[in-house]
């Protein structure tokens, strides 16, 4: 009777309530490494696309694996390369498939190692310009549409209570804040949609040749995006290698336009679940 007791009384609920949460620790753990990883969007480089205060989970299995998709814990600064930093000079990928042109994807940035999210543009091989803002692809302009102005308050944004750009100028709190927006569509039929507030030093670029093995990057916001166009000698991205691929995003799970997630009257209840382009 007292080892039936002992079985049933509050040693055993304890015990059974340690390994209740270790194995749910495990099992998360192995979801975030192997699986899927959560992502917020922290900044507007790929507004209309994705606004500030999206929340996604990255597809990890899309295009294999490798150091990069060990698990990160940002908010204590640490990342993939100090689980897995030893397989960082490895260049395959263990079931590796490469990017298609147009995925939206979640990479660490080559010198240091945070999480980037942008549009991939150029593959290996290819010619990658800007000319009057327009994108130029193997000496080929692709081909835009005009379409309705995206239009957004002026106000601080998410978190970081970052300012949006305008084209319409310099204007107040809770004004209109205007960008053009066109759709663009890539050689291989991906069509989605890019942000211009105006003329910018990005919108004139040279002939970048995309290294094998490596990757061209950028923003749909375009004239607000730190991305392939800029060297990583000044802080930019430059080329990403294939190894830091960390994976595909591919829908919106949930979204707010807050400073904090828990303002659920800031909640965007329209991009719940949604579909990327």
């Amino acid at each position: 009777m007292a080892e039936q007791a002992e079985k049933s009384g509050p040693v055993a609920a304890v015990v059974e309530t340690f390994k209740t949460v270790f194995w749910a620790l495990i099992i998360a753990g192995l979801f975030r490494t192997i699986l899927f990883q959560p992502f917020w969007i922290p900044s507007g480089s790929m507004k209309d696309t994705l606004l500030i205060g999206d929340f996604l989970f990255v597809n990890k299995m899309a295009y294999g694996y490798s150091y990069a998709s060990c698990p990160s814990l940002p908010f204590i600064n640490i990342g993939a390369d100090k689980f897995c930093g030893f397989a960082e000079d490895y260049d395959d990928r263990l079931f590796g498939s490469d990017p298609e042109r147009g995925d939206i994807v979640v990479f660490r940035h080559p010198v240091t190692g945070q999480d980037f999210v942008k549009r991939l543009i150029g593959l290996p091989g290819d010619r990658i310009q800007m000319k009057d803002g327009l994108l130029y692809i193997n000496d080929v302009a692709v081909v835009v549409e005009n379409a309705e102005p995206f239009i957004e308050t002026m106000e601080p944004q998410g978190p970081q209570g970052g300012i949006p750009s305008c084209i319409n100028g310099a204007v107040g709190p809770g004004a209109d804040c205007i960008k053009e927006r066109q759709f663009e569509t890539l050689p291989n039929g991906v069509r989605h949609s890019i942000l211009n507030t105006g003329d910018r030093q990005q919108d004139d670029t040279q002939v970048f040749v995309v290294p094998q093995d490596e990757f061209f990057f950028m923003g749909d916001n375009r004239d607000n995006s730190t991305d392939s166009r800029f060297p990583q000698a000044t802080g930019g991205v430059g080329f990403v290698e294939r190894k830091d691929l960390i994976g595909r995003a591919d829908r919106v799970i949930f979204s707010s336009a807050g400073r904090s997630m828990l303002y659920f009257w800031t909640w965007r209840s329209d991009r719940f679940l949604k579909a990327l382009d």
